[in-house]
Order: structure tokens, then C-alpha cells, then sequence
């Protein structure tokens, strides 16, 4: 199993296997705290081999630089299924956030566990806006 593409963005769609993402970001400005975040989406790709094929759980945790979680986790599972002439196969998924609630600013990160192992983690900066 290999992780092609975590990010966070804009927008993201999967038409037939390919992935299509829009305006990936790592830093989130604001004047005030709480910062309410209205709209963006987690986009991930997963490549899997012919030994993986089968029944796969996934979590997706925001957590704060202290590691207290900022919402509930995601959580979903898949099964990944592949033609026998194939050696391996890509799984799209696509989580939408909406009403993102940041507490303060800080260092943030979402956490990418796969069967209950973490797998990655990408970081997410919330800093005060700079007044010119």
C-alpha cells in the first residue's frame, strides 16, 4: 500500500479513476479566533497490490498541536477489488468538510490511518492575518 496523494483543498472530484483536485493548501490566515473555515476537501489516493486486495478501514483525525482531536473522526471503509490481470489498484477518496471550527491558531494536522495504523499525517497552519 502506497498513499499517492493526501492534501487538503479547494475542491476535489474522481470521474472513472482519475482524480481530479483544485487549489491544495497547507496555511489558513484569519483576524479574529475562532476561525470558521466554511468549505474544503481532504483528497486521497491509495495504490494498492494484488496481496492487499480485500476489506479496508480508514480514519481520518484533526487533531491540534497538543493532539486533542478538533472534531469527531472520519471514518468509512472500502474494499478493493482488482481484474486478475492486475497488479495493482489506485482508490480515490474524496472527504468534503464544511463549518471547519478552529478553536485558536496553531499547528494542526489531519492523521491518515488505514486498517488502524497510521499511515500519514499532513499538517494544516492557522496564523493571524498579517495587517499591512
Amino acid at each position: 500500500m502506497k498513499v499517492e496523494v493526501f492534501t487538503l483543498c479547494d475542491a476535489a472530484t474522481d470521474q472513472f479513476g482519475k482524480l481530479n483536485i483544485l487549489g491544495c493548501f497547507d496555511l489558513l490566515c484569519s483576524n479574529s479566533e475562532p476561525l470558521l473555515h466554511p468549505s474544503c476537501t481532504i483528497a486521497l489516493r491509495i495504490r494498492f497490490s494484488k496481496v492487499e486486495e480485500g476489506h479496508h478501514s480508514l480514519k481520518i483525525t484533526l487533531c491540534d498541536d497538543d493532539g486533542h482531536a478538533v472534531v469527531p473522526p472520519m471514518k468509512g471503509s472500502f474494499e478493493v477489488y482488482m481484474a486478475p490481470e492486475a497488479v495493482s489498484f489506485a482508490q480515490n477518496l474524496i472527504f468534503n468538510l464544511q463549518s471547519l471550527e478552529f478553536p485558536k491558531f496553531g499547528d494542526y494536522s489531519f492523521n491518515l490511518y488505514l486498517d488502524n495504523k497510521l499511515i500519514d499525517s499532513l499538517p494544516l497552519y492557522l496564523r493571524p492575518a498579517k495587517r499591512p
